[in-house]
Parts: structure tokens; sequence; C-alpha cells
């Protein structure tokens, strides 16, 4: 029985401390829309989202009602598009079949205009992969991924080399926007099939047909309780654990409830702790509590390790059914503390780069100057997936390249996707790298069999 107490901080969590449900994000399987017509694959495709996510929305509104707590967003993952479409070739349609759906579902964003190339690509996944450009431009919710590396198949450069001119090509197609195309768009290592989180979110093939994914959030919260603490780093991180549970159990209840309502399998709780731009708000401000006078000092990996762990050691005891990214995101535009480090020059690219290590993604929502050169744009994306690979874990690319600008300028989005100081990306080329192509050979620890 929960005691006045934990009610009392549970509230306390909710009413000051940025505690929410970030997103309710339900998977969809696609499979059973593929035909060798494109008006019919498409037809297919928004009759089956428009009829499983019609009360999405709705659901997430009377929990947040029946609970007190904001549920912030309310999403949809689908079966990777380039599954989906190869039989038609109609990506296009597809593409504006998701989006009408989204609108007229009332949902957020929806993922899924992805494709899984970590060892090879098909001529029609290379077709469907020069179309994400355009659609990201012509559409509103839809988001997109490529999977271009995995620690079992190693980082396919060819793919690699082709995402660079995808992200320059959506980037320059919305410029007027700050190139908001990009920020749609995220480059995986390692992608996983349960991801709530946008722009990533795709309805992996070994899911079930309707299922329904929380991510939970509370960095707000995590800094509020190592305020009230002066021990050592063993005790920062049980602080961490123990808070990190509480969160977890509201993502479970949350989930639970969803799935029952909207007739879903429960899929999985993602713990991870994902910022705002908001004050009071910021995985930054959590490092800084701990000891550091900035994010981006020396020991902000070695803090972000600690974090990162101890999330997932708490929240993993909360929930029946734990997945998704899980840990800690460190994306720059959505984390006020990220952005501030930024502006002041605490914070560099290759700051970045060495955190991804050990956080729960990747370079996430960095922009970068409008002329920095495609296969400089591959060659970060390669970086990122080499640390992916290598150690066993996801890591993402989502960069913005702002045309126009430079660094000291800045882009801007508003609401969760925030504000972008332009970082200084080295201007060394790695054209003649990225140019040879072919596939970086797994390293030996994927061959477990």
């Amino acid at each position: 029985m929960l005691k006045n107490s934990e009610i009392i901080e549970t509230l306390d969590m909710i009413g000051s401390q940025h505690l929410d449900v970030r997103t309710i994000t339900m998977g969809i399987n696609l499979f059973d829309c593929i035909s060798d017509s494109k008006t019919v694959t498409a037809d297919r495709v928004y009759d089956k989202i428009t009829r499983y996510a019609q009360n999405l929305v709705k659901t997430g509104d009377a929990i947040g009602t029946r609970y007190g707590v904001a549920v912030v967003n309310k999403r949809v993952s689908v079966t990777p598009v380039s599954l989906i479409g190869a039989a038609s070739g109609g990506y296009f349609e597809i593409a504006r079949a998701l989006d009408r759906a989204a609108k007229a579902t009332g949902i957020d964003f929806i993922g899924g205009y992805s494709a899984m190339v970590q060892k090879g690509m098909s001529k029609g996944e290379e077709e469907f992969i020069n179309t994400i450009p355009e659609v990201l431009a012509s559409t509103d919710k839809v988001c997109s991924s490529v999977n271009v590396a995995s620690t079992r198949a190693g980082i396919n450069m060819d793919a690699v080399r082709l995402v660079g001119k995808v992200i320059k090509k959506a980037a320059y197609l919305t410029r007027d926007n700050d190139g908001l195309g990009a920020a749609k768009f995220v480059a995986f290592a390692n992608a996983v099939e349960d991801n709530p989180f946008m722009a990533g979110a795709f309805h992996g093939t070994g899911e079930a047909d309707k299922v329904i994914n929380v991510g939970v959030s509370g960095p707000g919260v995590v800094k509020c309780a190592l305020e009230k603490i002066d021990g050592d780093l063993t005790e920062v991180a049980e602080c961490i654990k123990l808070t990190a549970f509480k969160i977890t159990r509201l993502g479970q209840l949350v989930a639970r409830e969803a799935s029952k309502m909207l007739d879903a399998n429960f899929g999985i709780v993602d713990l991870s702790l994902a910022p705002t731009p908001a004050m009071g708000d910021s995985v930054a401000h959590v490092l800084e509590e701990m000891g550091l006078e900035s994010v981006g000092a020396c020991g902000t990996t070695a803090a972000l390790a600690l974090l990162n762990d101890a999330v997932k050691k708490g929240g993993i005891m909360a929930s029946s059914h734990v997945g998704g990214l899980s840990g800690a995101f460190i994306p720059v535009s959505e984390d006020i503390g990220m952005i501030n480090a930024c502006d002041k020059g605490n914070l560099c690219i290759e700051k970045l780069e060495a955190m991804t290590a050990v956080c729960s993604v990747g370079i996430d929502m960095v922009a970068i100057p409008g002329d920095t050169p495609e296969e400089v744009v591959s060659a970060l994306i390669a970086d990122e997936a080499a640390i992916g690979v290598v150690n066993n874990k996801t890591t993402a690319v989502r960069v913005i390249p702002a045309y126009g600008k430079t660094v000291g300028d800045s882009v801007e989005f508003g609401g969760l996707l925030g504000r972008a100081p332009i970082l200084k990306i080295s201007g060394l080329s790695p054209e003649r790298f990225i140019s040879r192509g072919g596939r970086i050979p797994a390293p030996l620890h994927s061959n477990k069999n």
C-alpha cells in the first residue's frame, strides 16, 4: 500500500519537477497492407492506421486526466515502409497516406518511413532512401530513419555515403524552415524495434500486430532528488536508481492502462530521461548537480555513464517489460542545459561524440553549418556507427545542416524541438575514405554462435 508521503512525493514530481509521460506510441504492423498496386497499398495503410489509432489521442488524454499526469505526445510507429512499398514501388503514395492518417487521428508524429540496410541495399531500398528528402519536405508529421550498421553485420559504408546526401538534401529542401526536414530523420546503428521516441521509431518485424510502447521522462525529478544529498558518487548512483524506479512505475501504470483501453499488446516501457527546452527539465543540469561546473567539462562522460547505468538499474525492476533505448538522452536543441553550454563554448561536437559512447543514443539534434560537405556528414555517421558497433549499443545521428547559417548562429524550431546553436565541425576532408564504399566488417566479438 502506498504511504501518504509517497503519494505527496509523486504529486510533487508531477506538479513542480516536470515529471510526465513523454509519449504513448502505438506500433502497427502493416504487412497485411501490401499489394502490387500503389493506390491499393496506400489506401490499406491509411485505413488500418486510422482504424487502430482512432482512439489513441482520446485514450492518452483520459489517462492523463485520471491520474493527473501529462501524457505529452501520442504517436504511431509502423512497419518499415521500405518493406511495405517494395512490391508496388509506391513509396510517395504510402508517405502521403501516413501523413493523412496522422492528421486524421490527431497524433503528433508517425514514424517508420524507414529502411534496414546494415549489411546491404537492394535496388528498391536504394530507391526508397532517395525518396526520403522529398517526403520529409512535403509531409508534416512523417518521420524517417535508416539503420546503416549493426554489431552483427558491421557498417554498410555505401548506405552511410548515401545517407549523408539524404540529410543534406532534406535540410536544403526545408531551408526556409531552418532545415526541419533533417530534424525528422535519424541514421542508426543497432536500431531497436520497440523505440517509442521520434524521429527514430518504427514497428519491428518481430512485433505483434498492435502494440503500446510508453516513454517516460523526468530529468527534473532526478535533479531535485540529487539536490537533497551530499554523499559520495555511490550515494549519487543509489539516489538515481531509487528515483528511476519511482518514475518507471508511473510508466508501467500508464502502459498497462493504455494497452487495455486500446485492446493492444503491452510492449515496453522506455526508461529514458528525455529532456525538453523548459527550465528544470535538463539532463545537462543533472550532470552539473553531480558536481560539474558545466556539461562539457572533463568528467562529463563519466558522470553521464553513472547516470545512464543507474537509470537502467533502477527502472528495470519497476516494469515487467523494459525496452526501447532506456537511459539518458543528450539532444542539444531539446535540453536547455545543453543549449546554454554550447552557447558558452563549453560543449563541442567532439565532446558530444565521446558522450555518445555511454548515453542512450548519439549525436542528437545538433545543428552544423549549412555548407558542411555531405561526405563530412557521412563521416560523422560512420564515427557514431563505429561507437555503436564496437560497444554493442544503439547509436544514432540526427544532425541539421543549417543552410545560410554558420557558427554563432542558431536554428529555431520551437516546442519540444527547441533551439540549436550552430556547432563547429571539422573541415578536414574524409572524401576519399567515404568514397571507397563497401562494408566495414563486424568486430570479432560479434561472432557469438
